[in-house]
């Protein structure tokens, strides 16, 4: 009972909340993500993946981006994409 109740104040407060105020909300979840990833950022016909192997890919929700670091040809590089515009995959090891 106790559960249903807390349940049912939660979604008439979260109801009353702008979308824009949800969105920070469900953004809040993610700080960090570790492990092996793909991460695909996709904006019309520009589609352009990376693979992340056991590292990390961090969001900074108040700016709108994933930030991760992926090695290439023994490099590393450092890469930003818009939250909005980025798919992020678990790769099964």
């Amino acid at each position: 009972m106790l559960s249903r109740l807390i349940l049912i104040i939660s979604l008439l407060l979260l109801s009353a909340c702008t979308e824009e105020q949800q969105n920070k909300i469900n953004r809040l979840g993610v700080t960090w993500l570790e492990g092996d990833y793909r991460v695909t950022y996709a904006d019309g016909q520009h589609v352009k993946s990376w693979v992340v192997l056991d590292g990390k890919v961090t969001s900074e929700p108040g700016k709108g981006y994933y930030y991760f670091w992926v090695t290439k040809n023994g490099k590393k590089y450092y890469v930003q994409t818009p939250i909005a515009r980025t798919y992020i995959e678990e790769l099964e090891k």
